[in-house]
């Protein structure tokens, strides 16, 4: 084993290299006890890779392996010039039909939206499509960030009818979607939603705060008011450092005769 070393919040550092736990998990497992102790706070900033591989005696390899672990179990993020950062409590949203914005304000988060388009144009194929609109029929393309307690969670794009409703700017950086649609008086009852993942572009992840290539979750969705008319089509993508959907499912009762 080699000597425990004076870093970190809860005291020395230990590694053993004859034990069978990988040298990285160790290392991760020390890191997120005093995470999920509060020794470490939200926004402190963890020690620089090299330092800690030089300090530690570790390849640099193995301090990324163990600070991407950490990463994936959002317990810490990983800024452009700031270093790896203990993130706040990652949002654990229940697949249903509410929006993003509901499900921040719901657990206590501060939740805020960056529109970077709203406007009229001619609906895309897969648009119009999932709208049930003609060709190049007219809708409401909007483009927004959303944001919780100043960090980003989510790229937006949503799409509605033209004429639907009258909505502004403000009004999209002050309220959620749904719940601007509520108080124009459109009800939505159902929706088709469809998840996946991809990896993020340059773009997506100048946008989201992330770095090139890391895993997003990606969700669209049909929204259908009670005639069963769509009057929504939403396509999201998600940082899956930040964020997680939880599906609760029951099992059907068995046939009785």
């Amino acid at each position: 084993m080699m000597p425990a070393r004076e870093v970190g919040p809860t005291g020395p550092i230990t590694i053993d290299r004859t034990s069978p736990v990988p040298l990285y998990f160790q290392l991760a497992q020390y890191f997120e006890s005093a995470i999920r102790s509060g020794a470490l706070k939200v926004g402190a900033r963890l020690e620089n890779e090299v330092q800690l591989a030089e300090m530690l005696g570790l390849s640099r390899p193995t301090v990324r392996a163990a600070f991407l672990y950490l990463a994936n179990k959002g317990l810490v993020v990983r800024k452009r010039g700031a270093g790896t950062l203990v993130a706040n409590e990652r949002i654990d949203r229940k697949v249903e039909l509410t929006s993003l914005y509901d499900d921040l304000a719901a657990s206590g988060r501060k939740p805020a939206t960056r529109v970077l388009k709203a406007e009229v144009s001619h609906a895309s194929d897969q648009v119009a499509e999932a709208l049930q609109l003609p060709e190049r029929a007219l809708v409401m393309s909007l483009e927004r960030i959303r944001l919780a307690d100043g960090e980003p969670m989510a790229l937006m794009h949503n799409y509605l009818p033209a004429g639907l409703v009258q909505l502004n700017v403000e009004m999209h950086e002050q309220h959620g979607l749904y719940e601007l649609l509520r108080a124009s008086g459109i009800g939505l009852y159902s929706a088709t939603q469809r998840m996946g993942a991809k990896n993020a572009s340059a773009a997506e992840a100048r946008t989201l705060d992330e770095t090139r290539g890391t895993a997003l979750l990606t969700m669209e969705r049909i929204a259908y008011d009670q005639a069963g008319r769509p009057v929504e089509f939403a396509r999201h993508l998600y940082r899956a450092s930040r964020y997680a959907f939880t599906t609760s499912f029951s099992r059907p009762e068995p046939v009785v005769g």
